[in-house]
């Protein structure tokens, strides 16, 4: 009777595990709509012949995407101004690289500019939406997030991509740093009725593992291609991996910045969702249904909305 007991106990915990998994799941590809749009424009434009350049239609399309998720309302105006944020620090990274022959973008198009089509920016910006979505739809908190050393951090990175062609290249210190920055930074977030956390560094090298994969889908539909890849299309170098987790982290910055004003700038009296010794303090009232909800869990899947993870 007890064995049968553990069995029935282990087979209902595997289930349970299995669902979970499968929300989950759901909620990232819920999340990924935008570069899931973008990636099927890539597609379409490779192989059916348009009465325009592709990236001009590129450019359209991606427009228009943009707007639509706004009028829809799954995306707010002020997600769409991080996002074009997102746009033009990836337009500039564009317009640096393909000039010194990082990689290039074959075929010609009335909105290149400089050798990189306008809607190149648009891929950064599809990291941006995603970044966006995830935080609404997983219900994200950060605890222990210091914003000041992480920004120096972020800009310390977006300038070594750009330095490391004449100055020695910085970005495995700069990660390191990183690492020891964000130690203390877990972000947690909802699956179903249940609180979970993970370390945001960790967090940080998943996402760029993943945009390592689109990476290879892009340059494979000729989105754009690398010197070696221009004849003969094959895997990005493993090391582009590293690259991106990198980017992630820049992103990050840049959403939470406007996260961490949360109950004061907009939303007022609402908790903040990026805890730091700035952030709104949190009251009674201001909890939410979610909120009580991970305070009935496991002490490891506890809102971090904690006086002692408001740290700078």
């Amino acid at each position: 009777m007890t064995s049968w007991r553990i069995s029935g106990s282990f087979l209902s915990r595997f289930v349970f595990g299995c669902l979970q998994f499968l929300r989950f799941g759901r909620l990232e590809l819920v999340s990924c709509l935008f570069p899931a749009c973008l990636f099927a424009g890539l597609a379409i434009s490779k192989y059916v012949d348009l009465p325009i350049a592709r990236y001009d239609a590129l450019l359209i399309y991606c427009l228009g995407l943009t707007v639509l998720f706004w009028v829809v309302r799954l995306e707010t105006w002020r997600e769409v101004a991080v996002i074009f944020g997102f746009h033009l620090v990836g337009l500039g990274l564009e317009l640096f690289k393909v000039r010194i022959g990082s990689w290039q973008y074959p075929g010609d198009a009335i909105t290149k500019f400089a050798g990189v089509p306008l809607f190149a920016g648009f891929m950064y910006a599809a990291v941006g939406s995603y970044i966006c979505q995830a935080w609404r739809r997983f219900d994200l908190r950060v605890s222990g997030y210091r914003p000041i050393r992480t920004t120096i951090l972020a800009v310390l990175i977006y300038a070594n991509f750009f330095t490391h062609h004449w100055l020695p290249d910085l970005r495995i210190p700069i990660a390191l740093g990183l690492l020891v920055v964000l130690r203390r930074t877990w972000v947690f977030y909802s699956v179903g009725s249940r609180r979970y956390r993970m370390p945001l560094a960790l967090s940080f090298g998943l996402i760029g593992f993943f945009l390592w994969i689109a990476e290879n889908f892009g340059t494979f539909l000729d989105a754009w291609n690398y010197p070696d890849q221009v004849n003969v299309w094959h895997l990005v170098h493993p090391a582009k991996f590293g690259a991106w987790s990198l980017l992630v982290s820049m992103s990050f910055v840049l959403v939470a910045s406007v996260k961490s004003l949360e109950g004061r700038l907009y939303h007022r009296g609402a908790p903040a969702t990026v805890a730091t010794a700035q952030a709104t303090t949190i009251t009674p009232a201001d909890i939410t249904a979610a909120d009580i909800t991970a305070a009935n869990v496991t002490a490891a899947e506890t809102s971090p909305q904690r006086d002692d993870a408001n740290q700078s």
